[in-house]
């Protein structure tokens, strides 16, 4: 994983950006969609990728350099009087590459935008679940490449069935110093993530239907496949119910039956259950029938603070 992350969002990035910079086409055309499909590419990279790691900031200093390319050989091949077309095989090979990154960035781009559309559901709108701290979306959005967890929609799938309720939801890094989510590329402790130990409150007001904090917190990237929650709290606001979970073992503050208001603190943000790493996951479900696994619920779309968050939006906490 580690390697894959490193070949896609750092090697191949910048490998695009020495394209142009040491190899620039020699026509206009050649030039003109070389420059537009690696910004096309890029674009689509940013969107569609998680930032978590390496860092969520890489993207713009990728598009600076692409600028700052550009805007160097620009006025040298126009001042050159560079030929319209591409001569002899090389040029040409290179015009088709720069076509298909141009094509791949639009078709991609276009998907990443696509996913900011409310999905064909419920959307139910609820208060920032945070304290203070800023967040990264890693999960998010109404389309299959932006959200994860759409898949659990598949009915052809039996065993997505008990976790059904979690289609639309939400899943939170934190971020810390220079924007990094962890002090270190993958550390196995989790107090080392930026977002272990974020105060949790309650993002609606409701009641309790269901809380568990006993469950121990993994070392990355070990987790608990079976009690996919771990430690977490089920809300019951209005007719639709809130799931936080992955909590911190011992920090959950609130029991089955409790009244809470928007705010009230619910707990900490951990490693528990289902969780490779540090993380907030959220979702909104219709309640589960009688007798069924709590998240197979009805999946219901989310709204936070007036926002439907996809992958690589950042969400502040509160500040007190």
């Amino acid at each position: 994983m580690t390697l894959l992350v490193l070949l896609v969002q750092v090697a191949l990035p910048l490998t695009l950006l020495a394209w142009i910079a040491v190899y620039p086409a020699g026509s206009l055309a050649g030039f003109v969609f070389q420059a537009a499909g690696v910004a096309s590419f890029l674009y689509a990279l940013a969107r569609v990728s998680q930032w978590a790691v390496p860092v969520w900031w890489l993207p713009w200093v990728y598009g600076a350099l692409w600028l700052i390319v550009v805007g160097l050989w620009t006025p040298r091949i126009v001042r050159a009087g560079a030929r319209l077309l591409p001569e002899g095989a090389w040029g040409w090979a290179g015009l088709a590459l720069s076509s298909a990154l141009l094509i791949a960035g639009a078709w991609y781009g276009a998907r990443a935008i696509a996913a900011r559309s409310l999905p064909p559901v419920e959307v139910v709108d609820i208060a920032n679940p945070f304290g203070p701290g800023d967040y990264l979306v890693g999960h998010g959005g109404s389309n299959r490449l932006m959200n994860g967890h759409l898949r659990t929609l598949d009915p052809e799938v039996a065993r997505f069935r008990p976790w059904r309720g979690q289609s639309y939801a939400v899943d939170f890094f934190g971020l810390g110093p220079w924007g990094l989510r962890a002090s270190g590329w993958r550390p196995a402790d989790p107090a080392a993530y930026a977002i272990f130990g974020a105060e949790l409150r309650a993002p609606c007001a409701g009641r309790v239907v269901a809380a568990e904090g006993a469950r121990p917190d993994f070392e990355v990237p070990n987790e608990d496949p079976v009690n996919r929650l771990g430690n977490h709290v089920i809300l019951r606001c209005g007719t639709a119910e809130i799931v936080l979970a992955h909590m911190r073992q011992g920090s959950v503050t609130v029991a089955a039956g409790d009244a809470v208001a928007v705010g009230d603190r619910l707990g900490e943000v951990g490693n528990s259950g289902a969780s490779t790493e540090p993380h907030l996951h959220i979702h909104a479900q219709r309640p589960a029938r009688e007798g069924a696994p709590p998240i197979s619920g009805a999946p219901l779309a989310l709204r936070i603070d007036g926002r439907f968050l996809v992958r690589g939006d950042r969400l502040s906490g509160a500040q007190e």
